[in-house]
């Protein structure tokens, strides 16, 4: 077994990009994905970089609770403010749901 490094690897050394670092930042990594006609971002986040933050997931309704492993997906042609976060059942299951998810008169919209 060989000892453990302890320097950290400089950016520049590990011939990826900056777009990959970035997307590694997050734990996850990113792809493209087609659905409803329209191109999308898709990245894997891991459950230690959603720790202390809670999101709803459009797909079923419910929350993602703080440190679970999720989908954050996008239309790549949008910005930032349209990011939604997905379970990872509820983004692969996207196509066999509903289109509109019904709510109780008194729930909240998110």
């Amino acid at each position: 077994m060989s000892p453990r490094r302890n320097r950290p690897k400089g950016a520049g050394s590990s011939g990826r990009s900056a777009d990959e670092d970035r997307s590694d930042r997050y734990g996850g990594w990113q792809s493209s994905e087609s659905w409803q006609g329209e191109d999308w971002s898709v990245r894997h986040v891991a459950g230690a970089s959603a720790e202390g933050k809670t999101y709803r997931c459009p797909g079923c309704d419910q929350m993602i609770a703080s440190g679970v492993p999720h989908v954050v997906a996008w239309p790549q042609h949008s910005g930032v403010d349209d990011r939604r976060h997905w379970h990872k059942s509820c983004w692969n299951a996207k196509d066999r749901r509903t289109s509109r998810v019904q709510r109780s008169r008194n729930a909240p919209r998110f």
